[in-house]
């Protein structure tokens, strides 16, 4: 199967974070789950990539277990632990891949379930929020983002997805240049008639992720495979699974993800 290397463009941000960078990602996470969500509860990153959110969890004094199917995004998890938690006992890393049963079987269940971009780029979908949803123990938490579907743009998407990776990696620089022209001409514009010129992206880091432009922008140019849905359809999946949404934001027509906090009630939902 085509595949995009998140391991290798995370391992090119991951030296650049920061406490900013972090606070940003504390800050997103209690924004959806509330401020006594995460402290001694067992968190689950399915999928952990840099490892940032992982390490958010942890200095929120969650015992932490993070894995992730790319090696080399293991190995940026376990960098940002001996760097910002060395002593930090409850925190477990390795390679794991959120389709394979016996692995996910394995692993048990835990009060909150986190996989922020990731199940739609397993190649199956359903089949991975299946399975994520498994890992939740009744009364707990998922909290998911999965990509939105933009109809026949989605489709476009994929399209160019799949030749960014085909290419060799001395052209790739052929789609990226103009879907990052795509991106950030218009905001790079505005901020030189403002007479500040490059703010919006010096400031990206800002932002409630904490995230790099430029390593945002070949994420997802490169994120491949490449599935989307509704807010509708993933609400209604998980509602047969017996979870309530508690929290939906959804980035409305546009590309990007929905974020979803569901509970595991194992009752019918109220439409």
């Amino acid at each position: 199967m085509t595949r995009f290397r998140f391991g290798k463009n995370w391992k090119k941000f991951v030296g650049a974070i920061d406490n900013n960078r972090i606070d940003r990602a504390k800050g997103s996470m209690i924004a959806l789950l509330g401020d006594a969500a995460l402290k001694n509860k067992d968190f689950l990153d399915a999928g952990a990539g840099s490892g940032l959110f992982s390490l958010a969890a942890c200095l929120f004094g969650a015992r932490v277990h993070s894995f992730d199917y790319d090696s080399e995004s293991v190995e940026c998890v376990k960098y940002l632990k001996n760097k910002y938690a060395p002593s930090a006992k409850d925190w477990k890393i390795e390679k794991g891949d959120i389709l394979d049963a016996d692995y996910v079987a394995s692993l048990g269940t835990f009060d909150i379930v986190y996989s922020w971009g990731v199940l739609h780029h397993t190649g199956d979908m359903w089949q991975a929020c299946d399975n994520a949803a498994k890992l939740v123990k009744p009364g707990g938490l998922l909290y998911i983002a999965l990509y939105n579907d933009q109809g026949y743009a989605s489709e476009a998407w994929r399209g160019i997805k799949f030749f960014y990776n085909w290419l060799p990696d001395v052209l790739k620089l052929i789609v990226l240049a103009p879907v990052f022209i795509r991106l950030w001409l218009f905001s790079c514009v505005k901020d030189v008639l403002k007479c500040r010129p490059f703010y919006t992206w010096k400031s990206y880091k800002n932002t409630p992720r904490g995230m790099d432009p430029w390593r945002d922008v070949i994420d997802w140019v490169g994120g491949y495979p490449f599935e989307v849905a509704s807010p509708g359809e993933v609400i209604n999946f998980f509602r047969a699974r017996g979870f309530c949404e508690k929290r939906v934001v959804t980035c409305g027509k546009g590309y990007g993800c929905n974020e979803f906090v569901f509970k595991k009630e194992w009752k019918v939902c109220a439409e």
